[in-house]
């Protein structure tokens, strides 16, 4: 079934509330206006607040797992709302947190 695109406009956390910041490797190409975001991108992961007994052990980067297997930017396989993304970092491998904020663009 087809689900987003996911582009710059799409909101990724961590469970921690930890914001990811997308680093698009294709930022002219875009869908609904803004990138579309790649398994070529990078995701890191700012004002992740988990800790264990004080000590900081942030999420730090999204990891995609499975990206759209019909939709490429330049060969790089398209990231969909429905692609699971994992947190990785301290807390070991959690399910990112994902709202695609575009719904107009779809893929499989």
């Amino acid at each position: 079934m087809p689900a987003p695109v996911l582009t710059m406009a799409a909101t990724i956390m961590c469970p921690h509330g930890g914001q990811c910041v997308p680093v698009p490797s294709n930022p002219t190409i875009t869908a609904a206006g803004t990138p579309i975001l790649t398994m070529a991108d990078t995701f890191p992961i700012v004002g992740c607040v988990f800790n264990v007994l004080g000590v900081p052990l942030p999420c730090v980067i999204v990891q995609w797992t499975v990206p759209s297997v019909t939709t490429t930017v330049r060969g790089a396989p398209a990231l969909l709302a429905t692609s699971p993304g994992l947190c990785m970092g301290g807390s070991g491998a959690l399910p990112a947190i994902v709202t695609p904020g575009q719904t107009t663009v779809l893929s499989n």
